[in-house]
């Protein structure tokens, strides 16, 4: 659909059910399209900003209670509340929400009941279901699950950080805080991280980890059901030499298992989620726009791996002019990065393509289909309906994708051996 004028665009959402109190303090571009906008229980109070062609916006949805708020093409599911602030390329599920002053920028994916406090920055974050954020937090690059239901969540407490660019200037450092293959099936425990605290990625948190209040990790707490206390750090003064990465194998590991989770959690929009958006027009655009961003975010990741990979040379140059070596583990690994990251990259990309094992997947899906036959089609319900032994098979599906993707990556590096990735 093309341009229209913006008043004519308000006035066919008004007269489609639209809930505007102050039609003259909305503003609606051009480019949008109201056939993307339904008039079922919308509401768009004064100083709403509606902005995009790909802008998709289902029953329920309310904007700006809180404060002005501008959306430029977001998918937004059924009663979905963003109470204010800036909201840009990200898809937001079923009862997913955030307060005032948010900044959520391209390539968010918030699920179901997923929600934010006042003032919460994301960028290129993905939420699970129920998972809370405080207020005053920046959690960029990041992918959090764990939890059973709105009491039983994950959450970040306010006040946190998730430290994401380093200094050698680089961006290849999303965190994993869960995983997808557990926690996609919603009976996992909670992960609970303490305000004033930040997590100094890429870490990977496990499941029933609560990091105490005032804590910065730094390191991988992958033992479930452990309390961390927090210690400050000494103040010393260590070499920093910049362009230099001494950490080459752990930021292969980090990066290729985060990507991993990605494409499977990709592969459970495909198979999975699919099954329960696709009975009505709006749903399956909505699929559609989480598809887009979860693409999106692949393609990021991707994006910051090549940058470093492309660093590698000049790595090389300063290891070797500090260290008075001519050749060592390192110096081979880095090489071996620089030098394979084609193939990588085409690796990871050839695993989009990838279905997984396909009895496990097949029993898996039985299972879905009998719980919906006997549920209906609420997707939480469902998921949750699963008992152990019906989820099982779903998570070990999507495991084997994650390992299969994490295989082939270690065997395009001869130099990162051929075992388990090292921490």
């Amino acid at each position: 659909m093309g341009n229209q004028e913006p008043e004519a665009i308000k006035k066919a959402l008004l007269r489609k059910g639209v809930d505007i109190p102050q039609p003259e303090s909305v503003e609606i571009g051009p480019e949008v399209n109201p056939d993307r906008i339904s008039g079922d229980g919308v509401v768009l109070h004064a100083g709403s900003r509606i902005f995009g062609t790909r802008t998709l916006i289902l029953p329920g949805v309310k904007l700006g209670d809180e404060g002005p708020v501008t959306v430029r093409d977001c998918f937004l599911g059924r009663n979905v509340r963003l109470g204010g602030g800036l909201f840009e390329s990200s898809c937001f599920l079923e009862g997913a929400s955030m307060g005032p002053g948010a900044q959520i920028r391209a390539g968010c994916l918030l699920e179901e009941r997923s929600r934010g406090a006042h003032t919460v920055g994301l960028k290129q974050t993905i939420l699970f279901p129920y998972v809370t954020l405080g207020s005053l937090i920046n959690f960029c690059d990041c992918l959090m699950a764990g939890g059973t239901d709105e009491k039983n969540h994950s959450e970040v407490g306010s006040s946190y950080i998730h430290f994401n660019y380093t200094p050698n200037q680089d961006k290849a450092t999303a965190s994993l805080i869960g995983d997808v293959p557990g926690g996609v099936m919603l009976n996992r425990p909670p992960i609970f991280l303490g305000g004033q605290g930040g997590l100094v990625g890429p870490v990977r948190i496990g499941y029933g980890v609560t990091v105490a209040a005032g804590t910065i990790v730094r390191k991988d707490l992958l033992k479930e059901n452990t309390m961390i206390l927090g210690q400050a750090v000494p103040l010393r003064a260590i070499p920093f030499h910049q362009g230099l990465y001494t950490n080459v194998q752990r930021l292969v590991s980090q990066n290729t298992t985060y990507i991993a989770n990605l494409i499977a959690l990709r592969r459970w929009y495909l198979d999975v989620r699919s099954r329960f958006m696709d009975s009505e027009e709006m749903e399956k655009m909505l699929l559609e726009g989480a598809l887009e961003v979860l693409m999106a975010a692949i393609n990021e990741r991707l994006r910051r791996f090549e940058e470093v990979a492309d660093r590698m040379p000049r790595s090389i140059e300063v290891y070797r002019s500090v260290s008075g070596k001519i050749d060592d583990p390192l110096m081979r690994k880095s090489r071996d990065l620089a030098a394979q990251w084609p193939r990588m990259k085409a690796l990871f990309l050839k695993a989009l393509d990838q279905e997984g094992d396909g009895t496990l997947k097949g029993t898996f899906l039985a299972a879905v289909d009998r719980c919906m036959a006997e549920r209906g089609a609420n997707y939480l319900e469902v998921i949750k309906g699963l008992n152990e032994k019906e989820a099982a098979p779903g998570t070990g599906w999507l495991q084997g994708i994650v390992d299969s993707i994490q295989k082939r990556i270690r065997d395009a590096l001869p130099s990162f051996g051929r075992g388990r990735n090292r921490k």
